[in-house]
């Protein structure tokens, strides 16, 4: 079987954001396939390109195949669909995602969906999921670990906690999280309001 990941990685004005948790991700995929040939991400990232961009780096368990600086807009997402699959596995940031596409076709007029498996709240189709109820905490079994749900963890900012669909009427604030978009609080009056 052919193994291709991604990282995506925010660039600022050229500058990196949060490098050491990508890499630290990146060199946990590869020991994961007892690879002992890691490499450091930085000696591959150079940009001088001024605005905001996606650097999308992807790569084998031999080598980086490919970098690319994509200029970012941020897409607005203010609603989500539940959406159940008990079996998808995206537990490493794998290049190939049609199972996750295969689900972000279902989301109808929402704008994105939130996955269910075996009756827990996951992730989003592009980011961990956060709930407020005094405190933030963010699925225990997300299908992703994320590189800024990490450092959100680290930080004691968040704390993992099992989220069940039932659960969410207990919470009165959601928050995406992703590299590119940090920490990025959905603006609805009432969380229901969110759910379509």
């Amino acid at each position: 079987m052919k193994y291709e990941f991604l990282e995506t990685i925010r660039v600022k004005d050229g500058i990196y954001s949060h490098l050491s948790y990508h890499q630290s991700r990146y060199t946990n995929v590869l020991n994961s396939f007892d690879v002992k040939n890691i490499q450091r991400l930085d000696t591959y990232l150079n940009t001088s390109k001024k605005g905001l961009y996606r650097c999308r780096l992807i790569y084998n368990l031999q080598k980086i195949i490919n970098i690319q600086y994509i200029k970012y807009k941020k897409r607005e997402i203010n609603s989500l669909k539940l959406v159940y699959d008990d079996e998808i596995d995206y537990s490493f940031k794998y290049l190939n995602r049609k199972n996750i596409n295969s689900l972000f076709a279902l989301r109808e007029s929402c704008d994105d969906i939130l996955i269910v498996k075996n009756g827990y709240i996951t992730d989003t189709s592009v980011a961990n999921i956060a709930f407020f109820d005094g405190q933030w905490k963010t699925p225990s079994s997300p299908l992703l670990k994320g590189t800024t749900r990490a450092r959100y963890l680290n930080e004691g900012k968040i704390v993992e906690s099992e989220i069940k669909v039932s659960d969410i009427k207990n919470f009165t604030k959601i928050a995406l999280l992703n590299a590119m978009i940090d920490f990025d609080i959905i603006q609805q009056q009432n969380i229901k309001d969110i759910f379509c």
